[in-house]
């Protein structure tokens, strides 16, 4: 073998060799999140929060006789402006307008209740037939033969009768000489009852004087209140500018509401009164304009008329089919009202919720009984054209929109 072909020993050596990274360990799986709030709750603040909501609703409460002919007068003012600022338009000042405006709706309130005088004076003279016929009714019905439930509450009566003798019997006798004295409730007297309830209509008169004289002097203020709610919002122009969009939305939300209602209650009156002159109902003039007023109380007011014209048919035509004829009657009418017409003219004219108005009705109906039910949808949609505008109170008016 040749030295050419001899490898060289310094090419024989190996390579050294260099060591490779360990590999990093694989991070431990997360734990699995649940979704959580925005932040934390604190709890001194959810405690101001209620604090907060509980005295309101106490003040609202004992401030009924105060803040009730408020917000009935700013309500009227909101519905009457229009016309007032026609009368403007004409030239005609503003006090001027207010006052012709308030004396042609009076007048023609009374004017309404002098041509039905005669139907209403009926109406009210038939109320003790009617008890009349319904006692009798329930006199009939005793005379039927027994039900089992009936048996059985009779059964249940005498052991009650039978267990009160013999604890009577058990105990010792009077002594002699005593007197038994038997306790009659007096019988009910109209005259009595009248003068009872005479401060409660005096004071019912007094608070519809303040709703009058206040409706009059905020139609013939004009904007007057409008500038100093702005003048008040603060300096800067954004502040203002929010404040005017609110006075704005709110005055649109409420005419429109009222203006709804009104023609509501309107058809609901034609139609019942169409309809009960149709039956034969007496006095249908008088049930027309019941159920015209009633269907500004949201839900009772149909559940009244309802009741008492089914009642009524009952008592004139002495038959119960009568009766369901002219309840059905009702409950027809009041479902092509409520679920056809309302619903199209409620959502053009507000964007509240149906839930939010419902419950709304509840709870200003326990604070302020029938008045509440009158004013609790447009005290809603003022506090919403409110909360929509301050950031804080948003979610608010997020809870009540449609």
């Amino acid at each position: 073998m040749s030295a050419r072909s001899q490898p060289d020993p310094a090419q024989a050596q190996p390579e050294p060799c260099i060591p490779l990274p360990a590999p990093a360990p694989e991070p431990a799986p997360a734990p699995a999140q649940h979704p959580t709030l925005g932040g934390a709750i604190d709890v001194r603040n959810a405690a101001l929060v209620v604090l907060a909501l509980l005295g309101s609703i106490f003040m609202l409460h004992w401030a009924q006789a105060v803040l009730v002919p408020m917000l009935l007068g700013l309500t009227l003012s909101y519905a009457l402006a229009p016309l007032v600022d026609r009368l403007a338009r004409w030239h005609l000042p503003r006090a001027v307008g207010a006052a012709l405006v308030l004396v042609l709706l009076l007048g023609s309130i009374a004017g309404v209740a002098f041509g039905l005088r005669d139907e209403a004076t009926a109406f009210v003279e038939s109320l003790p037939q009617a008890a009349q016929k319904v006692r009798q009714l329930a006199r009939a019905s005793r005379n039927q033969p027994e039900t089992t439930i009936e048996k059985v509450q009779k059964a249940a009566t005498e052991l009650e009768k039978a267990a009160t003798e013999s604890s009577a019997a058990s105990t010792s006798a009077p002594a002699k000489g005593v007197t038994l004295v038997q306790i009659e409730r007096p019988r009910f007297s109209i005259h009595e009852y009248l003068l009872d309830r005479m401060p409660d209509a005096l004071a019912g008169l007094a608070q519809a004087t303040i709703v009058i004289f206040l409706t009059f002097f905020l139609l013939a203020s004009g904007d007057s209140f409008r500038r100093k709610a702005v003048a008040l919002a603060g300096p800067t122009f954004t502040r203002r500018r929010i404040t005017v969009q609110a006075l704005d939305e709110i005055t649109d939300q409420v005419q429109r509401y009222l203006r709804v209602q009104v023609l509501l209650g309107a058809v609901v009156g034609l139609a019942t009164w169409l309809a009960y002159w149709a039956i034969g109902i007496e006095q249908s003039a008088v049930w027309g304009v019941l159920a015209m007023l009633l269907n500004f109380i949201p839900y009772i007011g149909a559940i009244v008329v309802i009741g008492a014209s089914a009642l009524a048919g009952f008592v004139q035509f002495g038959s119960v089919d009568m009766g369901l004829l002219v309840g059905g009657t009702s409950i027809a009418l009041r479902t092509v009202s409520g679920y056809l017409l309302a619903p199209w003219l409620t959502s053009r004219a507000s964007r509240i919720n149906p839930v939010a108005v419902f419950v709304g009705m509840l709870v200003f109906g326990w604070l302020w009984g029938l008045w509440g039910l009158l004013l609790g949808t447009p005290v809603l949609l003022i506090v919403k054209a409110v909360c929509d505008r301050v950031d804080d109170f948003r979610p608010v008016g997020a809870l009540l929109e449609r």
